[in-house]
């Protein structure tokens, strides 16, 4: 199983509503894409203070290397990950990825 795991250092001045509806629509795609179980979203509390820079994250959830590959090659995440680079700092340096592989 995979873990993805997406900090966002998000511009000071983003639109939280533009943010909320690109989470929602990535949300939308559990079930939708193969092996795509799981999707959530917080704020990054940093409660030992190592993350500041990233005060918004998300975590998808994937049976396997396969499904997330799936999902990196979906026009729609594709489209909606271009969305989130317009509201981070840097753009596509304001996100981090991690793929954690943990028992299924």
């Amino acid at each position: 199983m995979i873990r993805h795991i997406v900090l966002l250092n998000l511009k000071d001045d983003h639109d939280a509503a533009e943010l909320e509806a690109i989470l929602d629509q990535l949300a939308a795609l559990v079930g939708v894409l193969p092996g795509f179980s799981a999707f959530e979203h917080g704020p990054n509390r940093d409660l030992e203070a190592k993350s500041q820079n990233y005060p918004y994250g998300f975590i998808g959830t994937f049976e396997d290397t396969d499904a997330l590959q799936t999902y990196a090659g979906d026009a729609r995440h594709s489209a909606l990950g271009a969305r989130l680079v317009d509201l981070c700092v840097g753009g596509a340096d304001g996100i981090m990825v991690i793929d954690l592989e943990v028992p299924g």
